[in-house]
């Protein structure tokens, strides 16, 4: 039961690095598409990741576009703030691709526009903040998936 990390223009080598370090720890892909706010060898990106960097099945890509094209048959949920349903209720399927945006602005408003209907968000109870740091958000919504995937 593999689930799909992909981080659309990550620009935080500490979050990809710990949401590496997830992905290893629950069976999943991690997507990386370009550009990246950060080297691939920076060291607080392999930091985060500790020594298990080289175990990561990781697939990088050179834009969004060419995500999009060579996964278009996969199905896919998209995590936002902007989200109208929460991240408990997203049908997780084996092999789904789960795609957060950028640390600073998210995902792009053409990308949330578009899958609308697969826009998803976790519930945040505070008015005092606008949206949870990367690698904590990927780590509730992929355990989420895991749970509802081990009872299916």
């Amino acid at each position: 039961m593999a689930l799909n990390i992909v981080l659309v223009e990550p620009e935080i080598p500490n979050n990809t690095g710990n949401i590496g370090r997830l992905s290893l720890a629950t069976g999943s892909n991690l997507h990386l598409i370009k550009p990246f706010g950060f080297e691939i060898t920076d060291a607080r990106l392999k930091r985060a990741g500790l020594d298990y960097w080289q175990h990561l099945n990781i697939i990088t890509y050179e834009s969004i576009d060419e995500f999009f094209e060579i996964n278009k048959k996969h199905k896919m949920v998209f995590l936002s703030s902007h989200g109208k349903k929460t991240h408990w209720s997203i049908d997780f399927s084996d092999n789904m691709f789960l795609v957060f945006g950028k640390e600073s602005v998210g995902l792009s408003k053409g990308i949330t526009d578009e899958n609308a209907e697969h826009l998803f968000r976790i519930p945040m109870f505070s008015e005092h903040i606008r949206s949870l740091n990367l690698a904590n958000a990927v780590s509730i919504v992929i355990y989420e998936g895991l749970k509802q995937l081990s009872i299916k």
